[in-house]
């Protein structure tokens, strides 16, 4: 298998990984756990709740679905970017990119089969310091998604395009030959 291939079966594998996470852990808590109820929560350490909530909006709870129409319309839209982001991940060669798509497109998925299936979003995680949030109540699909858009950033961001920098580059032996 060439080293293209196997970076590819390792990213559509972690994206399949992130997707059957989230939904297990979300099952779990919402049936197992039977916390399914608005208000419903669980204290796990003094700093950290299972705690039920409904999403109707994307990302920290922007956009409100509030109509059947506006749920198709958000997954059509979350649909059009995993696509996009799986198109990219086909089409890309670094090894770190690709895990950070893989964590967003497995994120995605997760996010729109619950969208798909209750009109909402399941969030539990609920990080706290007393009363203090310092995020919304999120899921593991929110987290993989925000640890791959950081991965795509600080890897954007100090490593850069090299094919970019490759192609402002003379060819090898250019200057040579257009002296002669």
């Amino acid at each position: 298998m060439s080293p293209l291939a196997r970076n590819r079966v390792i990213g559509f594998g972690l994206a399949l990984t992130v997707f059957a996470v989230d939904q297990w852990v979300k099952r779990w808590v919402t049936g197992t756990l039977g916390i399914d109820r608005i208000g419903d929560y669980r204290e796990i350490l003094p700093f950290f709740d299972l705690r039920f909530t409904q999403n109707f909006g994307i990302s920290l709870g922007m956009f409100q679905a509030t109509s059947t129409e506006m749920t198709m319309a958000l997954i059509a839209i979350t649909g059009l970017i995993a696509l996009v982001v799986t198109v990219w991940m086909v089409r890309e060669r670094s090894l770190v990119d690709i895990i950070g798509l893989a964590l967003i497109l497995g994120g995605a998925i997760g996010n729109i089969r619950d969208r798909y299936l209750f009109g909402y979003v399941v969030d539990y995680a609920d990080l706290h310091f007393g009363e203090f949030r310092p995020f919304m109540i999120f899921n593991i699909a929110d987290a993989a998604i925000t640890f791959g858009v950081i991965i795509i950033l600080v890897r954007s961001f100090l490593v850069g395009d090299k094919d970019a920098d490759k192609s402002t580059e003379p060819a090898p032996g250019a200057a040579e030959s257009h002296n002669a």
